[in-house]
């Protein structure tokens, strides 16, 4: 593993955490009720396209996003992207769900994919491997507790004012979100000397395998996200349940992001590393995908649980994913972060894509039986990762 620099600061992470709660929950607040913006706006239940083209775009901007931060510096280009992002907002704001909406909402969804991607290139600035665990896992923790609003704070809305409702208070916040941001982190703006075209990038990565096997880990958890993203509100409105009943629903499924992440973090620093632990977590997933379509009751109560038990999977792959990686690459390789998060991109390219041609065929269900399928392929590479070095002297120590 290449030797890294390394610079923590406890205050820009705990800035950095504030921002991604408020982020989070941003983004829970439409995330969920997108598809169904896209089914309104153009009338089909099969809405894969309009994220295959908005992911389209959105990879390959990543793919080339540490020029930008080359030139511009992090901190600029996540301020930047908020721009775009309040821009769309106040188009959406403005219009009813038609093809222009659907136009913008595609732009809001690119957004929103590269301001996470570029906040994460600022966190990781001011991190160190030997605390990876913990330190990605308070991150998601605090991010995903605004994600646990989100669903809660949407539905209701949706029910009461419709999507503009939505927009607005989305608009508002984010607004506010930006100065926040441009006050805490005004004196952070490094700018990288990277400089590497995408098929040396693509090189790069091929030569380091265990980035590759965890890039792939990655890849499927995005693919399965996706899946349930772009369906699960549209499957379970077929089911008979309304918009209040799901919004229960989603605020418990996601209730693991919350409890589980920081223990899991911690157990890969000091016990146990990440490869025993992601078997475990994608074996969950994986079957719990296939319980997902084996249930068809209307019950809250029902769902709950399901939904609940895909997130405990979910959970521990995306703190465990985050932990090993960021162990082998320091601040300055937003070229290989700027990579590993194309794994969203990519997910719900392949995702969208192949569920668009799936329900040609087959009912809705079937979805999930792909996403089972797809889950179960990750465990091969998760059975060849090596061990981070971390976990390796940790265990030196105490044997």
């Amino acid at each position: 593993m290449p030797k890294h620099k390394e610079h923590l600061d406890r205050k820009k992470t705990k800035t950095i955490g504030y921002i991604s709660f408020f982020l989070g929950f941003s983004q829970a607040v439409l995330i969920y009720v997108m598809s169904s913006y896209f089914k309104e706006a153009s009338g089909t239940e099969n809405v894969g396209g309009f994220y295959f083209i908005a992911y389209s775009i959105l990879l390959l901007i990543l793919l080339n996003m540490h020029k930008l931060a080359r030139t511009l510096g992090k901190t600029s280009v996540f301020l930047l992207v908020l721009v775009f992002k309040i821009i769309s907002l106040i188009f959406l704001t403005n219009s009813h769900p038609s093809s222009w909406g659907i136009f913008v909402l595609m732009l809001y969804v690119i957004s929103s994919g590269l301001e996470w991607v570029s906040l994460d290139t600022i966190l990781e600035s001011f991190s160190c491997d030997k605390e990876s665990g913990r330190i990605r896992g308070k991150h998601l923790t605090i991010l995903n507790a605004g994600f646990l609003l989100g669903p809660f704070v949407s539905t209701r809305l949706l029910g009461r004012f419709d999507f503009s409702g939505i927009f607005l208070f989305l608009l508002i916040f984010n607004i506010l979100v930006f100065f926040y941001a441009l006050l805490k982190l005004r004196d952070t703006n490094g700018k990288t000397s990277t400089d590497i075209s995408v098929i040396d990038l693509l090189k790069k990565v091929y030569k380091r395998k265990n980035v590759l096997y965890i890039y792939y880990i990655s890849f499927v958890l995005e693919f399965f996200f996706a899946l349930m993203i772009i369906y699960m509100p549209i499957y379970l409105m077929d089911l008979g349940l309304n918009w209040n009943q799901i919004g229960i629903i989603f605020s418990v499924m996601l209730l693991p992001f919350v409890v589980l992440q920081y223990p899991m973090g911690f157990l890969a620093d000091k016990k146990m590393g990440e490869k025993k632990l992601l078997i475990l977590a994608l074996s969950i997933m994986a079957f719990s995908a296939i319980i997902v379509f084996l249930t068809n009751s209307p019950s809250v109560l029902a769902w709950s649980l399901v939904l609940l038990l895909t997130r405990i999977g979910a959970a521990m792959v995306e703190i465990l994913r985050d932990s090993y990686f960021y162990k082998r690459i320091d601040g300055d390789d937003v070229d290989l972060i700027g990579f590993f998060r194309t794994a969203m991109p990519v997910g719900y390219i392949l995702a969208a894509s192949l569920s668009f041609v799936l329900l040609l065929f087959l009912p809705l269900s079937a979805i999930f039986i792909l996403a089972a399928l797809v889950v179960f392929s990750a465990l091969v590479p998760a059975f060849y990762l090596s061990e981070n070095k971390i976990v390796r002297k940790f265990r030196r120590r105490t044997a």
